[in-house]
């Protein structure tokens, strides 16, 4: 992302703290997603519409397009 390490972080959070995000630790590794997924498509996808009525195109968090997949761990087969 061409940023510091401690700025990720401190934006992440952020992100955490305002309910935006959610982290699992696992391990020594801590692992963050989307606490809101499917309002934060459909924020996305008006902001995507007032853009394009300025004439500005953009395709913004286009990974929120796609189905997340997860890799089943221990504790999510319990």
């Amino acid at each position: 992302m061409g940023l510091a390490q401690s700025t990720v972080s401190k934006h992440v959070g952020f992100l955490v703290e305002c309910g935006l995000a959610t982290m699992r630790p696992e391990g020594r590794s801590t692992w963050y997603s989307l606490a809101q997924s499917e309002l934060l498509r459909t924020l996305i996808a008006a902001a995507e519409r007032l853009l394009d009525a300025t004439g500005t195109q953009a395709l913004l968090c286009t990974h929120l397009r796609l189905p997340h997949t997860h890799h089943a761990t221990d504790t999510d087969k319990k």
